[in-house]
């Protein structure tokens, strides 16, 4: 299955393919991938394991897959859902980027796109979490529309609903 990239201003999310997936489990680039110095990082191995296991188990996920997140053509980091909605609808995202490209506003930039495929996809709603001391992460999600809705012992929810 094809699925389009998404393009903001300043950012292209790039869908993971299974043959890209398996590049980056591997942290091995093929002769297309534009790798930014440190990528992939442990999140995006996790999340491109848990992708490839999941069409294993059921098949392509269409949009609700992981992206690369790339600047001027290289990859920076990762987005993406941690599958397709569950039985309410709603779907889970994550992400993350190389340091180097932290706090440029990239992350809630590419949150708020990968909000509009699911609301395009026809999601109930989108969660995500981070720990207590992950400020950074707060004002992603803050800042792309996801508000706090509950706290944890050691994690801050949020929700955005549609």
């Amino acid at each position: 299955m094809k699925i389009a990239s998404v393009a903001t201003v300043r950012l292209l999310l790039c869908p993971l393919s299974v043959e890209g997936a398996e590049r980056v489990v591997a942290r091995e680039a093929g002769g297309e991938d534009r790798w930014a110095e440190g990528y992939p990082g442990d999140g995006d191995v996790r999340s491109a394991t848990g992708f490839l296991r999941g069409v294993a188990e059921r098949g392509d996920p269409g949009v609700f897959r992981p992206y690369e997140i790339r600047v001027d053509g290289v990859t920076v980091g990762g987005i993406g859902f941690h599958g397709p909605p569950d039985a309410t609808g709603v779907v889970t995202v994550g992400y993350g980027l190389l340091p180097a490209a932290r706090g440029k506003g990239y992350a809630s930039e590419a949150l708020r796109a990968l909000l509009e495929v699911a609301r395009v996809a026809g999601v109930a709603g989108v969660k995500g979490d981070a720990d207590l001391d992950n400020a950074a992460s707060h004002r992603v999600m803050e800042a792309a529309g996801m508000p706090c809705v509950a706290v944890s012992e050691t994690l801050r929810h949020f929700y955005r609903a549609f």
